[in-house]
């Protein structure tokens, strides 16, 4: 199987101008028989293309079953971030899955849904030599890998790093490039970046160890002025975590409950400008 990349958080996004009081935002939740939900296809593994070339992963699932349960039907469009994002503002799309956790500075532009997912940041390092990196303050003049505008490469600039920018990137590229010294560090979420690792032993690459940052919470991404879908979808989120179906889901992609808040003793809280 063929894991795919590492997406980022969130990033700038302009506002634009209501369509008019026809738009998607102002229909009844229960008026809309079909989602257009955008997604990348390429997150391993919350969304990404399995062996039998279906979509799948876990917002992709939790999606399903959200939608299952509110007898909607779901079409996925893929897109990268800043396509998502855009797709999110222009009403092109009801909401986003692919693990997006959101800022305070990004609150006026979207919402985010009831937390299906709790993290921390974690780097990516080369198994030799750890890319000579054993806290954030050495990330100055490393080379840092991931999608140009998320805030994972922000907090890799802000710490001096050199950032060599991907576009829906796989993690065998990623990795790889992190294995042969092009590239020496890839900040990114733990679960995800723990997945990626172990679905491809044969790369020489390591999570560094005990060096973890900013804990979040991620959920499904709304427009700002999609209040009524989002607390619809909240209200269905808070049932799955009370009967067990997202732990289920959760522990099928992840092996582990992430729909549970994590406590991180040793995890730095770093802010950036958005």
């Amino acid at each position: 199987m063929k894991k795919k990349g590492f997406l980022g958080t969130l990033l700038a996004v302009g506002l634009i101008a209501l369509m008019g009081c026809t738009s998607k935002n102002e229909q009844s939740v229960d008026d809309k028989k079909e989602w257009i939900v955008a997604t990348s296809g390429t997150l391993f593994p919350s969304s990404y293309y399995n062996d039998d070339n279906k979509l799948t992963g876990y917002d992709i699932e939790v999606v399903k079953e959200i939608a299952n349960r509110m007898d909607k039907k779901v079409t996925f469009k893929e897109l990268n971030v800043d396509g998502m994002l855009a797709s999110i503002q222009n009403n092109s799309v009801d909401f986003a899955a692919n693990d997006f956790s959101l800022s305070d500075s990004r609150k006026d532009k979207f919402l985010i849904s009831e937390p299906i997912k709790y993290s921390f940041g974690s780097m990516i390092v080369r198994k030799s030599d750890q890319s000579g990196i054993k806290k954030l303050e050495d990330l100055k003049d490393k080379k840092a890998a991931g999608e140009a505008t998320t805030s994972y490469m922000k907090i890799a600039e802000k710490y001096g790093a050199e950032l060599i920018s991907y576009d829906n990137a796989t993690n065998d590229q990623y990795l790889t490039d992190v294995a042969n010294g092009r590239t020496d560090v890839i900040l990114n979420d733990y679960y995800l970046q723990k997945m990626s690792v172990n679905a491809l032993p044969d790369i020489p690459v390591m999570i560094l160890k005990d060096v973890y940052f900013n804990p979040s919470e991620s959920g499904l991404l709304f427009n700002n002025k999609n209040q009524e879908l989002k607390e619809e979808i909240d209200k269905t989120i808070k049932e799955m975590k009370k009967d067990g179906t997202m732990k289920k889901i959760s522990e099928e992609f992840f092996g582990e409950d992430v729909s549970k808040k994590v406590d991180i003793p040793t995890a730095e809280s770093v802010t950036v400008e958005e």
